[in-house]
Order: structure tokens, then sequence, then C-alpha cells
């Protein structure tokens, strides 16, 4: 993989930035957010140097619970779930159509849909093509970006627990009790879109995360060609770093730990950089997540420059019902990272 600094040389270069953000969960969703301010939409002014002139998300699609579940049961199409929440944060927030997008039933027989599931279940089952049954979603509501599944074939994932124990199914895993050891896609030749590839191969910027661990950011991982396509492309990329530990997930783990995971299962090292969040959360939240055993991530960040990872540190932490991460703030570090450099701390 070709350094940091060769990379930034070639994008410095650039005026319009290629960012591809990849994920799943709610995790991915807000990053968008935060990435789609400096995106966009044609005639809109801004400053060339923070701009963005392609924004992509690749977003897993394993989920087999709830609304998406049940779609995916019924209908045989792929989970709508998460895809339909990056179009959302990639429209506009207070547009109608965005707010129906949202708008989930709450009796009868369409009890726990969102109309963005059932909408995109719709155009999926007119054209019989789920990647444009997104495409099409994206452009009724003009978002600023582009969004792809990871892959279009119907994949389940598997897991493999420390007691040996097998658990098939994401909402499974989830509910396990055993800490996971290793994750599987079944089948394990799902295969990519080629629009994905194109937008890593060209991409100045990558980012993985934040989101959980082995249910929204692995299993992107997995689809064979996505991580070669990382591990080749001149990007920068950098891994969000969760917050706080996920009970069944990531509980003991540390932001080093979260690493090894993702590279191990892609097969290759991915990472340049990893951004994260070195403010203490507050007693009230500290409390609220010790009730589930969940700490806040450590940074320990010697471990991970001994990996040929950068650490960058920053104060990414926003408290409300649950510790979010300042998007804002992250796009701001992202960008700054591409267009000017890497110091070991960036300044707020």
């Amino acid at each position: 993989m070709a350094s940091g600094k060769d990379r930034r040389t070639s994008t410095k270069q650039k005026q319009l930035l290629r960012v591809v953000a990849i994920g799943g969960g709610t995790g991915l969703s807000t990053m968008l957010k935060g990435l789609k301010r400096y995106c966009p939409l044609p005639a809109e002014p801004v400053d060339p140097s923070a701009r963005i002139g392609n924004l992509s998300a690749i977003v897993t699609v394993t989920d087999d619970g709830g609304s998406s579940g049940r779609l995916r049961k019924e209908l045989n199409m792929l989970p709508p779930g998460d895809i339909r929440n990056c179009i959302v944060a990639l429209s506009e927030d207070e547009a109608l159509l965005s707010k129906l997008f949202r708008h989930r039933f709450e009796k009868g027989e369409l009890e726990g849909h969102s109309f963005g599931n059932l909408f995109l279940a719709a155009l999926t089952s007119m054209t019989n093509d789920f990647a444009e049954a997104v495409r099409l979603s994206s452009e009724v509501l003009a978002t600023r970006g582009h969004i792809y599944p990871a892959t279009t074939s119907n994949v389940d994932l598997e897991a493999v627990m420390e007691d040996g124990s097998r658990v098939r199914g994401e909402t499974k895993i989830t509910a396990s009790k055993v800490r996971i050891q290793e994750l599987f896609l079944v089948p394990p030749d799902a295969k990519p879109l080629h629009q994905t590839l194109e937008a890593i191969a060209q991409a100045d910027l990558i980012t993985i995360g934040p989101g959980s661990l082995f249910t929204s950011l692995i299993p992107n991982l997995l689809v064979r060609g996505i991580p070669q396509a990382i591990a080749k492309s001149p990007a920068l990329t950098v891994y969000i770093c969760n917050l706080m530990t996920q009970a069944n997930e990531s509980l003991g783990r540390t932001a080093a730990d979260h690493i090894r995971a993702l590279n191990g299962h892609a097969g290759t090292q991915i990472f340049d950089y990893a951004l994260i969040n070195e403010k203490m959360p507050s007693a009230a939240m500290r409390a609220q997540y010790a009730l589930e055993g969940a700490t806040q991530v450590v940074a320990d960040c010697e471990a991970i420059r001994e990996m040929g990872i950068q650490p960058i540190l920053g104060d990414y932490l926003v408290e409300g019902d649950v510790a979010r991460h300042d998007t804002d703030k992250i796009a701001r570090d992202l960008l700054k990272l591409v267009t000017e450099g890497h110091p070991a701390k960036l300044p707020s």
C-alpha cells in the first residue's frame, strides 16, 4: 500500500474530493449527516478546500430483524432498513419526502414497518433489482451522494463463538451471550457491485465506522473484492472508532482490538489512520453504559502505532440519551487529513 504521505500528495492537487463511507446501522447514517455538509447540490456555494465532489456510502445488508427482517422473509428481498437510513441521512432533513421515509406505522398489519422500507420494497418488486430501487429512491429524495448495498446477494451472517458453537443470523448473533470469535458470510462467495469497486478505486478518502463491530462493519469486509479494493486504492483509509464498547459485540475490546478484528476479517491491512475519541463521558453516562457492562473504548495508541496505523485523538463525544459521535468535528478532521496532513492530534 502507498504511504499516507504519498497518497496525501496526490489528493492535495485535487479540488473535489471523492469520499467513500463504509458501514451500517445508525453509525453510518450519522456519519453521512456530517459529510453531506461538504457535498453540496449543484449551484450551492461552498469552500472549495473542503468540498466533497462525490460521496458514496457502502452499506451492509445482513439485517434479519424488525421491519427489514419481515420484508426480507416475506418478499425474498434484501433488508432495506440500513439503506433507508442512509437515503434519509443524505436527503434534506426537513423535506416532506424525508419525513415520509422516516414515518413508522404504529397499528394494523403495517405496524412496525417504515414507509421508506415499503417504498424500497415496492420499487424492488417493480424493477426486480434492489440496487436499482436504491438508486431510484435516492433520486426521488435528491440525496447528496450515492448509496450502494455491499452486495446484492441474499446473504446471512454466521459466527463462531469462543466456546466453539456456531450461531447463524444477525439477530441471534447479537442476542448471544457468548463472545464472538469469527464471522462468516453464507454463502461465502457474495460479490460487490461494479459501482462499489469503482468508487473505492477512485476515492481520495475511505472511512469505516463507527458502528457495531461484528454486525455493521465486518460484514462489508467479508464481501469478496471489497477489502482487496480498499488495500489497492490510493485513498487515505480511516477507521472511526466507536465511543463505547457494546454488549455482545465488543465488551472488553480496546481500539486496537477493534482494528485487529477488522483487519483479520479483511485478510489484509486496510487502515492508515484511526480517529479515536479522548473525551471522558460524564459520570451519569458511564453509569448508564455500565448497566450492560459497557465502558469507554480504550485508546491504546501505542498498540495501534505498532500496527503501522496513525491514531488521531479528538473530542468526538456528544451526550444525549446515548453517547453519539460529533460528526461535524469528525467530517472536518477527515477533510483536514486529506488536504492538510496528519498531526498526531488535530485541533478542535
